[in-house]
């Protein structure tokens, strides 16, 4: 044992033994087989039918179906982050009826399945066969003047208005916009109030403090959410396929199996799609989140930096 210049004996180094993880590399083991059993199924199993796929996915219905998925996914998340951002003000008044009204908002919109919203706005037809417009108690005063007095302006046909697209997409932004509320509501919360009372101080009203104060970096909090639903909201689009929405991109590869009574490949082709197209998001909200979290990420890095330095000195 060697000793130190002070006299004292001086410590054997320690011999660090690598702890062994076993349970890991029989994790890996069982994944790799299931994995090369799946991919093995994937290439020997003839019902997949891959050249049929590759056939009748890229046909002119199908890519135009593509294009009506995407601009119901595009038409539903604008329509619902805009009456999202009102409802979620709403929410947060201090008057209690634009308050309620805000909640039995969402309580509806959360409640109701979207696929019952969808078939039930697609059949909105029943209640009314024409939307009429005209002036109230055009009748009663045309009795009491002794005229005939017509006070309707115009009348539209109730079908041609909700029409299948059109009553889908309503029903998907309507219960988004449910959804959105409560991230937004959760976001403008997660700022200091203290940045609001200061601005009002300074003399600015409560929408320009909400509009250049709170909901910009209320954003930093929405964007992840958003970012989910929009990609929830790219694949409820195929549930406007019971509406039935016949120009949608889950419609167009079902009738294709349905039409050849081989309704299996095209059930892949559409996971395929899907999950295509969700990759796709999945990549632009990445992006996204990195630009929105950039003043935070380096607010946090300098913070532990601080902290570090402190412990140091």
């Amino acid at each position: 044992m060697k000793t130190q210049d002070d006299g004292r004996a001086r410590p054997e180094p320690i011999k660090a033994v690598p702890v062994r993880h076993p349970g890991r590399w029989i994790a890996v083991a069982v994944l790799t087989v299931l994995g090369a059993q799946f991919i093995h199924m994937l290439l020997t199993n003839d019902q997949f039918m891959w050249g049929y796929i590759f056939d009748n996915a890229f046909n002119p219905p199908v890519l135009e179906g593509v294009q009506t998925t995407l601009k119901l996914t595009v038409g539903a998340m604008a329509i619902g982050i805009t009456l999202g951002v009102v409802i979620a003000v709403m929410r947060l008044s201090s008057n209690p009826i634009l308050s309620g009204v805000a909640w039995l908002y969402t309580w509806f919109f959360r409640a109701v399945p979207r696929i019952v919203l969808a078939v039930l706005f697609g059949n909105m037809g029943v209640l009314y066969s024409h939307y009429t417009v005209g002036f109230p108690f055009s009748g009663q005063i045309a009795d009491l003047l002794g005229v005939d007095l017509n006070g309707t302006l115009f009348s539209v046909d109730a079908n041609k208005i909700l029409l299948p697209i059109f009553a889908g997409l309503l029903a998907l932004a309507l219960s988004e916009a449910a959804y959105m509320a409560e991230i937004i509501r959760a976001g403008i919360q997660s700022v200091d109030p203290g940045q609001s009372e200061a601005a009002a101080a300074l003399g600015m009203s409560r929408p320009l403090v909400m509009r250049r104060i709170v909901l910009p970096q209320a954003m930093r909090v929405v964007i992840p959410p958003t970012g989910n639903e929009t990609i929830a909201m790219l694949k409820d689009t195929a549930i406007l396929a019971a509406v039935p929405v016949t120009n949608e991109l889950f419609f167009q590869l079902d009738a294709i199996g349905n039409r050849e009574f081989r309704p299996f490949p095209m059930l892949v082709a559409a996971c395929l799609w899907y999950l295509a197209l969700t990759s796709v998001l999945m990549v632009g909200q990445y992006f996204l989140e990195r630009r929105f979290s950039r003043g935070h990420a380096r607010t946090g890095q300098a913070r532990t930096r601080l902290r570090i330095l402190g412990k140091d000195h």
